[in-house]
């Protein structure tokens, strides 16, 4: 088992990376001190597949377990399962000692912890994740949301987990389109603070891919020490320091809603696109060379992941961006890349620069052609 600190003082907690944690984990959250009554977020796949494990566990170490299941699908994170789910808990909460578990992946890590900050003012949570997305990415650093009409994730909050459990072998039976999901994830890591990752990734994509449990390993350990380090730095994204994070997710979160958060693309593969997307505005602003661009293009189909935009309206994508968090006093603000493991945030890019980067990614189905704006 390997361990990362994410500090942030009395809001410190521990990641736990390894083969094997599931059926530990009752004595990890036992020692955490954090109630006796677990409840469980989860969806019905994840309960079939690994529930008895999880549950065996944390009786042992004297905790009850009661599920609550929600959909397998980004429409889990709504404002209807939110307030089903928030009921459900207090006609439970009797005389009990309540605290969450966020079993699955990013979309229920999203939500259990919305409802962990929600019920009762903020009340104690551990991350399970079960995705490589999640395990590299989501389960960390305390933002919890839930995603509303006009955007992803606008309504939320900054909540930390007591701990992160990432076991490694439930990762076995991810699909392939999952594994690219968290692939995507690790670029973005790559591009924005380790060149050295980047090129790890670029020599062993296949063997990440077919799941190679050493090579995972080193994917999260190495992704997650730079999430925490910058969490640590900017918990709450004031500094600047985190926001490099959403490198690829202002165009990639407009893709998932231009989509109505459907399975036409899931999250990963939004960010994917977005990824290439923000290159294409860097070179637009003379910021990253075309060979930069291409590289990074290069890697992520390696990965499986798309790098166009089939099916989606122009304006439904445009529109949907607008609605960024990033932006700030009517401003845009992007995360740029300017070299392999080296980004910047630019205020106010020219629309015509941000129209030309997204046509340049739409897929003309009509033609079956891409459209390239020079």
């Amino acid at each position: 088992m390997n361990r990362v600190k994410v500090s942030l003082g009395e809001r410190s907690y521990n990641i736990l990376i390894g083969p094997g944690l599931l059926s530990k984990s009752g004595a990890i959250i036992k020692k955490l001190n954090i109630g006796r009554d677990a409840v469980v977020i989860t969806n019905k796949v994840l309960r079939r597949a690994y529930g008895v494990t999880l549950k065996n566990s944390l009786n042992k170490s004297g905790i009850s377990v009661k599920f609550e299941l929600v959909p397998d699908s980004e429409k889990a994170k709504s404002s209807r399962t939110l307030l089903k789910v928030l009921n459900h808990i207090a006609a439970y909460d009797k005389k009990r000692s309540v605290f969450i578990i966020a079993f699955g992946g990013g979309v229920i890590g999203d939500l259990a912890g919305f409802v962990a900050a929600s019920y009762k003012r903020g009340i104690p949570y551990v991350q399970i994740p079960t995705t490589l997305l999640a395990q590299v990415d989501s389960s960390v650093g305390g933002k919890v949301a839930i995603d509303l009409p006009a955007a992803k994730n606008l309504a939320g909050a900054f909540y930390q987990p007591k701990a992160v459990i990432s076991d490694i072998n439930v990762l076995m039976s991810l699909s392939p389109r999952q594994v690219c999901n968290g692939l995507a994830e690790i670029i973005k890591y790559g591009a924005i603070k380790d060149r050295a990752l980047f090129a790890y990734l670029e020599k062993n994509f296949r063997l990440a891919a077919a799941l190679d449990k050493k090579v995972l390993k080193t994917l999260i350990m190495r992704s997650v020490r730079i999430k925490a380090r910058l969490v640590g730095e900017d918990e709450f994204d004031k500094k600047g320091k985190r926001m490099i994070l959403n490198y690829g997710h202002t165009i990639g979160h407009a893709i998932e809603a231009a989509s109505s958060y459907s399975n036409r693309y899931n999250h990963g593969e939004a960010i994917a696109i977005g990824m290439c997307v923000a290159a294409d505005i860097a070179c637009g602003l003379n910021l990253l060379k075309r060979a930069d661009a291409e590289r990074i293009e290069r890697l992520i189909k390696r990965c499986g992941l798309p790098t166009k935009i089939e099916g989606l309206k122009f304006s439904s994508i445009y529109e949907a961006h607008l609605h960024d968090k990033k932006f700030a006093k009517a401003k845009n603000r992007f995360v740029l890349p300017c070299a392999t493991g080296d980004v910047r945030i630019v205020e106010a890019v020219p629309d015509r620069v941000i129209v030309a980067a997204i046509k340049r990614r739409l897929l003309n189905l009509r033609k079956g052609l891409y459209i390239c704006i020079p």
